[in-house]
């Protein structure tokens, strides 16, 4: 009889919900230095912007979350980084870019979430 507990598995659904969380913070430091003049305040929102974004992402929505919330809970922080990188691209005057970030998290997030709360 083996006790261990079984090793969790990883989905294509993962690898790419791993890449948006990249795609975002890269899209929030982008936007940071692009729309904003250089060198003050372009590199301090450059910085602190996607800082917040990975802070907030690391509090509620990680896998090792500081603190737990339920799935609803981290749909909200979800909603909140990945629509504030697609409006980042909006702002930039790539609206396509955006369209289809926001379209590609929004398929991942639904797919991510009914997985979740059908365990």
């Amino acid at each position: 009889m083996n006790d261990t507990p079984a090793a969790p598995t990883i989905g294509a659904n993962d690898i790419l919900r791993f890449l948006l969380e990249l795609f975002a913070f890269v899209s929030l430091a982008l936007w940071g230095f692009l729309a904003w003049p250089l060198p003050w305040p372009g590199v301090l929102v450059g910085i602190l912007a996607p800082a917040f974004a990975i802070l907030v992402w690391a509090l509620f929505r990680s896998p090792k979350a500081v603190f737990k919330l339920d799935p609803f809970g981290k749909a909200i922080v979800e909603i909140f980084v990945f629509g504030a990188a697609a409006l980042a691209w909006w702002d930039l005057g790539q609206p396509i870019v955006a369209g289809v970030f926001a379209i590609i998290a929004t398929v991942s997030g639904v797919l991510s979430g009914r997985k979740k709360l059908s365990n």
